[in-house]
Parts: C-alpha cells; sequence; structure tokens
C-alpha cells in the first residue's frame, strides 16, 4: 500500500498544472477512501516542481498590471491569481506531508482537503484565463509565494501561524474588493468564482487557527503572544490595514491575534 507521505511528496513533484490538480485530487480521494497507510518516511521536498514554461521574477521586477488595454489588465490579474491558487496546492500539501506525523490524522486530514480545495480554485481560474486567449504561464509569476514555506519547514507552529493565519488571512481582506470589482465590470462569473474561494479561505484559516490554538494551548502557551513572536520573527512583510474582521471571527482569527501587530 501506498503511504500518504509518498503520495503527497509525488504530488509536490508533479510540476504541469493540470497533472498538479489530477494528481491532487487523486490524493485527496484515496486518502478519503483508506487506501494510504499512516507512514510518513518519504520526505517532502525542499521545493515543488512548477510548470517549466513559467517564468518566476522577484516582486521588484513583476509587470505592471495595470498595463495595456482592459482585456490584457483582466489576463493579468486572473493569471496572478492563478499563480496564488497554484502555489496554495503545494502549500497545503507540504502542510500534511511535512508535519502529519507530529500532528495526526485530522490535522493531515484538514489541510489535503484545503489542497483539493486550491486545486479546484486553479481549475476554475486557469478555465477564466483560457477564455481570455490566454493561460498559466503565459505571464511572469511572483517568485517568492515559496518562501514562507522555506522559512517554517521546520517549525509546524511557525508554519500555522505565517500561511493560514498570515498568508491566506490577507485573502480574506482584499478579495472582497476584487470581486466587487468584477461585479462593476460586469463580470458576474468572475465574482462568483472569488466568492466560492473566499468562503473556502474562511474555512482554510480556520483549520490553521484551530490547530495553532491547540498546539498552544498543550505547551501552556498564550496563542496571541506566541502568534505575534513567530509572525515577527518569520513572516518578512507586513500586516496593513484595512481586515476584513468580520471573515477574520468567523475563521476564529480575532483581533486580538493581528490588532497590535499591524
Amino acid at each position: 500500500m501506498t503511504s500518504v507521505a509518498e503520495a503527497i511528496r509525488r504530488t509536490l513533484l508533479t510540476g504541469e498544472a493540470r497533472d498538479k490538480v489530477m494528481a491532487t485530487r487523486t490524493l485527496v480521494r484515496a486518502w478519503r477512501k483508506g487506501d494510504l497507510s499512516w507512514d510518513f518516511a518519504a520526505a517532502m521536498p525542499d521545493r515543488p516542481a512548477w510548470p517549466a514554461a513559467l517564468e518566476l521574477l522577484p516582486p521588484n521586477r513583476m509587470p505592471k498590471r495595470n498595463a495595456g488595454g482592459s482585456q490584457r489588465k483582466a489576463a493579468a490579474l486572473w493569471h496572478s491569481l492563478a499563480h496564488i491558487e497554484f502555489v496554495a496546492i503545494d502549500l497545503a500539501l507540504d502542510m500534511a506531508g511535512r508535519f502529519g506525523a507530529q500532528m495526526g490524522r485530522e490535522f493531515v486530514s484538514d489541510f489535503l482537503s484545503v489542497a483539493a480545495d486550491e486545486a479546484m480554485h486553479f481549475a476554475l481560474i486557469d478555465r477564466k484565463l483560457r477564455a481570455f486567449g490566454s493561460h498559466y504561464g503565459a505571464l511572469p509569476a511572483h517568485g517568492g509565494l515559496w518562501e514562507a514555506a522555506e522559512a517554517t519547514r521546520h517549525d509546524v507552529a511557525a508554519r500555522l501561524a505565517v500561511v493560514p493565519m498570515v498568508l491566506e488571512a490577507r485573502g480574506l481582506d482584499v478579495t472582497p474588493a476584487t470581486r466587487d470589482r468584477a461585479l462593476a465590470q460586469g463580470d458576474a462569473h468572475g465574482a462568483r468564482i472569488l466568492q466560492r474561494i473566499l468562503d473556502d479561505e474562511i474555512r482554510h484559516v480556520a483549520f490553521g487557527t484551530k490547530h495553532f490554538v491547540a498546539l498552544c494551548k498543550a505547551e501552556g502557551i498564550l496563542p496571541g503572544q506566541q502568534w505575534k513572536m513567530l509572525v515577527e520573527r518569520h513572516f518578512r512583510g507586513t500586516l496593513k490595514p484595512p481586515f476584513n474582521d468580520s471573515a477574520r471571527a468567523a475563521a476564529g482569527l480575532s483581533r486580538d491575534f493581528y490588532d497590535r501587530v499591524a
């Protein structure tokens, strides 16, 4: 029987976008059916495989998305969203595969569920891109999105603090405005995709917060103080308001966590 870690590692090392989506769906289905053994001997790769044609650039070299006509601007926006969702697949897979033995079955189930959601989000956006006559890899992409995983690869608490509770929580803040712009531009289909992503991301942040708080309570540590310390140590960016307080609260991320860090 294939182990869950072997299956996750194989999926992480699947580079082409559609193949990774299909491999993620197959992996999650096998896990839910009980077809993967509880064995974490297989090590996670330091970096996942991504499409060979994808050009990765540092943030300061990324082209401006507001250049060109409206069609080109829209394609650039959806391409950037596609890349975020594609990397999110790998972040969720790595979370389950790297820390699953330590954290247990519920943790693995939660983050494999996140990976399946992110694969679905990517597939929706990829179809949207193709409607613009574009595709994932047609434009350069932000090369720094995996940095958070690299910085927290030895500490599950730090990974939870930074990835779901900072990076994905930021999606809760910015997605409503992007959705509303799509609606204002007459793109009801795009707005529905963004609403689906927003709804799912609340659950993803909730998973991260749940497991982070449980870790802190098991060690007798105050979650809010520990989160602030880990974010200051491991997150290179800054937390910028405005915050979507209602969505964050729905995910269990109260203002006590982030108010004074912003």
